[in-house]
């Protein structure tokens, strides 16, 4: 039944869910039209003519949160990529013992990649997954690949690189004199995120050994994607000129990464856990990923290869930053936060959230371009029901990776890595959804004994 339900939403998705801009086109157009009928002010062409120009004022708005993220993946992808990381995941590839351990073991990994970094996650767990089905013979494939998937499926926007609470805690975010700095202590690290994410992290993990098919009907990778897996990076060019020395000498990276370390210790010690946010969490990322390369010739070709993930974030965010103008400017947002008001109260905002922010998600997947278009209402809505800003957000960040794990969009780069397509991992995918979606509901219900 699961199999017969995957393939209908996953053909479903392939036919009539356009390209992530053409949706944000759609929603341009969508957010326009709610604006000119619902917002103050009557609609006509004055109104619309101020309306275009909320949305122009708006466009260049989230420039450095666009480069936020785009930083998030290139670091990411880099780190991942370095030798020691991928030394490391083949090492781990090699403990499992049966099957079961391999595909358990494989989503422990990547979901706590995923909390430290959603762009390390994505890559190196599609790193890992190739490596276990080249060590253990009997894995399923597609479970495999969807066990590697589960850090961004389920952990990622609970952890250090999530977008809004992040965001959030970065002197000037956009929504600094609405809602003022919350730092990661009352986000990231509050206890309620951090014992749910820990209850996923160990439930999800048990549940992949459980769901793993006999032998008779497990899938395994095709030996030619082993092959493939198997061969090893073309050795270093020979440096024959001063200029290919410098390009192959780790010199220049340890210079910078004992300059960058050093700006870490001083940020950390002085600030603590206060010390985290976008900025520093890219900071250490790409200070690793320099560290981690060795040379320039490694760190640039790492660096060019990842650039190729972060098209989407440059095109997309602005017109998400557009919606945020109208939205913000033309009043819309008070409207829609009274919508919230009149529906919610303390004890059942958090839940209502939650759900909205993942219904949403699995047509506009982005938790860092869709947190552009929610928060001036889900803020303002929480000012008025009287829930607190870590709550409203936490709320947020758990609903905008609800349906991650059923929806193909951040499984992209995962799938091209592995050669496998969608529709051979969402069947599965769906099972861990509905535990996931059981444990997140009971605990957002219960969210306001824990969050104020």
């Amino acid at each position: 039944m699961l199999q017969r339900l995957a393939t209908v939403l996953t053909r479903w998705s392939t036919q009539y869910v356009p390209d992530s801009w053409i949706i944000a086109v759609i929603l341009t157009f969508i957010t326009f039209l709610l604006a000119f009928v619902a917002a103050p002010g009557t609609p006509g062409p004055g109104k619309a003519y101020t309306l275009i120009q909320h949305w122009g004022n708006g466009f260049w708005v989230l420039l450095e949160f666009a480069m936020q993220m785009s930083l998030i993946i290139l670091t990411g992808y880099i780190l991942s990529t370095s030798p020691p990381v991928r030394r490391l995941l083949d090492w781990l590839a090699g403990l499992p013992r049966n099957p079961r351990e391999a595909v358990a073991l494989t989503a422990f990994v990547s979901m706590v990649l995923a909390w430290i970094n959603w762009g390390l996650s994505i890559i190196g767990s599609a790193v890992l997954a190739r490596a276990m089905a080249r060590r253990q013979r009997g894995v399923d494939y597609g479970l495999l690949v969807c066990c590697a998937y589960l850090g961004l499926g389920g952990m990622w926007h609970s952890g250090l690189s999530g977008s809004a609470p992040l965001l959030v805690a970065t002197p000037r975010h956009f929504m600094e004199q609405q809602m003022g700095i919350v730092p990661v202590t009352s986000t990231i690290f509050n206890p309620f995120n951090l014992g749910l994410a820990a209850i996923v992290l160990i439930v999800w993990t048990g549940l992949a050994a459980l769901v793993h098919p006999r032998p008779e009907d497990t899938v395994e990778a095709d030996p030619s994607l082993l092959v493939e897996a198997a061969r090893e990076e073309a050795g270093r060019k020979p440096a024959a000129t001063f200029a290919e020395r410098v390009y192959y000498s780790p010199v220049v990276n340890l210079a910078v990464a004992a300059v960058a370390i050093g700006r870490l210790i001083y940020n950390f010690s002085t600030r603590g856990f206060g010390g985290i946010n976008l900025n520093s969490v890219n900071f250490l990322f790409l200070t690793l990923g320099i560290l981690f390369h060795w040379t320039p010739a490694s760190f640039l070709k790492a660096a060019a290869e990842g650039s190729g993930h972060i098209w989407g974030v440059v095109i997309q965010f602005p017109f998400y930053a557009g919606m945020f103008g109208i939205i913000r400017d033309s009043g819309l947002a008070k409207v829609i936060a009274d919508w919230f008001t009149a529906i919610a109260t303390p004890a059942t905002y958090p839940v209502i959230i939650y759900w909205y922010s993942g219904i949403l998600n699995y047509f506009v997947p982005s938790g860092g371009s869709k947190w552009a278009i929610e928060a001036p209402y889900v803020v303002e809505a929480a000012k008025n029901v009287g829930v607190s800003m870590p709550a409203a957000v936490i709320s947020y960040a758990w609903g905008d990776m609800a349906t991650d794990v059923i929806q193909p969009f951040w499984a992209i780069p995962l799938l091209g890595v592995t050669k496998v397509e969608f529709r051979h991992i969402v069947g599965y995918g769906l099972i861990f959804f509905a535990v996931f979606a059981i444990i997140t509901t009971v605990a957002f219900l219960l969210a306001p004994l824990f969050l104020g």
